[in-house]
């Protein structure tokens, strides 16, 4: 165990040895005052009959004991078990949890959970049915964000399989609902453009790429969704900036359709065609006007306002220029793993149907521009578990897009001198 971890360990028994004797301290404080209570009603008691109810009723139980020293999996167990225990979630997971528990579990810290919950409030306050009257909206929330982070939660959720699954649903449709165009969305386009100048590439508004989710077969054209690598599988398409955070996403598409095919048939696509997402802010490369661009693999069409990599055998300013625009670009992929290593849920067949999952793929893409935004603590070993999971479901090699706007040639090949003399561009 590294030094870090282990100290972290340690100081979390520590807490939790501190917590354990605060609680026993304090209700040996209550018994007493109720033993003195008594006193005037049973003063012909004898001490040790006092002594004896005091040892069955002081401090918490074995149980309780137990869980608060265990391990995040122990709690886990307990803590879903709403039926049999109302208070746990008031008086241990309120109370007890430190923020790494929170993000061991929910994938935040409490603060930005309530936050959540505020925000998600007055969607979920509005469905009142005796299903859900027995769940707050904190409580609904944190069962969705279980599901969402554990593949396997059906068998750690004390709960039944429809109630997480409403749950999930509920506040999927909360989060597109109220937070969706709040929080996925461009914001400040010089403030993206500064920060992928800082990383190699001038006049850039973001990185585009799909990725596949798997999902199971659905029952009508089940074939239109099987990919190249032979699995069901539903696409996301995102653009992202020089962070990672999501500024458009398109979600939906069967997974046999190819990247290009469904980046053409988006708003975001006929936007930038028309010259109206981004504004009208042209640098000049040489004696070559440049617009605000977007980068992609080659997969994607080259636009005069889409840079993608030269393919084939390169020579030196090509290999320069592709450089470039690939670590760049990575970001894209950076945030497909940070979004799938948050929500693992996203790397196993989902069993919803084929009209929720796109909701539930866009609530988790809001959740993660959320905790990108917060400072969430990506966790020592998701990066791991996540690939593990997504070996299972290898991403599909797409195919080249060889045909290219002739404007757009004409301005990579600016870049690209650019870029090998150093020249400033202006």
């Amino acid at each position: 165990m590294e030094p870090a971890q282990l100290k972290t360990a340690v100081m979390n028994i520590v807490n939790t040895l501190h917590i354990i004797v605060q609680f026993m301290l304090n209700q040996n404080l209550q018994n007493q005052a109720a033993r003195r209570r008594r006193l005037g009603q049973r003063s012909d008691e004898s001490d040790e009959d006092m002594d004896m109810e005091f040892s069955q009723t002081a401090g918490p139980g074995a149980l309780e004991i137990m869980l608060l020293m265990g391990q995040v999996v122990a709690v886990e167990r307990r803590f879903w078990a709403w039926e049999t225990s109302t208070d746990w979630w008031d008086r241990i997971v309120l109370q007890v949890w430190d923020d790494s528990q929170w993000l061991q579990n929910f994938r935040m810290r409490k603060g930005t959970f309530m936050e959540l919950c505020d925000l998600l409030s007055p969607a979920l306050k509005r469905q009142n049915t005796k299903m859900r009257a027995a769940f707050t909206v904190e409580k609904r929330v944190a069962i969705a964000l279980w599901k969402l982070a554990t593949p396997d939660s059906y068998r750690s959720v004390g709960v039944g399989i429809s109630t997480v699954g409403a749950a999930v649903i509920q506040v999927a449709n909360a989060i597109t609902e109220l937070l969706l165009r709040k929080v996925v969305t461009l914001g400040n386009v010089q403030v993206i453009v500064d920060g992928f100048a800082a990383m190699g590439f001038p006049n850039c508004g973001g990185a585009i790429d799909g990725t596949h989710i798997p999902i199971l077969a659905p029952e009508n054209q089940g074939t239109q969704y099987i990919n190249r690598k032979g699995y069901f599988s539903m696409v996301l398409q995102a653009l992202v900036d020089y962070k990672g955070h999501f500024t458009n996403i398109n979600v939906g598409w069967p997974g046999r359709v190819h990247d290009a095919r469904v980046f053409r048939n988006t708003t975001l696509f006929k936007r930038l065609q028309q010259g109206i997402y981004f504004p009208d802010q042209k640098i000049t490369i040489g004696d070559v006007e440049m617009p605000l661009v977007i980068l992609g693999d080659p997969a994607y069409p080259l636009m005069p306002w889409l840079m993608k990599p030269y393919t084939g055998s390169l020579d030196r300013s090509q290999e320069l220029f592709s450089y470039r625009l690939s670590k760049c670009r990575m970001v894209v992929e950076c945030a497909f793993g940070r979004l799938k290593g948050h929500w693992r849920s996203l790397l196993t067949r989902s069993d919803l149907s084929a009209t929720n999952i796109p909701i539930v793929i866009a609530a988790c893409c809001v959740l993660h521009n959320l905790c990108e935004s917060k400072g969430e603590t990506f966790m020592v070993g998701w990066e791991a578990e996540a690939n593990r999971l997504a070996a299972d479901y290898a991403q599909p090699d797409t195919r080249a897009i060889r045909r290219a706007h002739q404007e757009a040639l004409r301005i990579r090949e600016a870049l690209k001198t650019s870029f090998m003399t150093g020249q400033a561009t202006v």
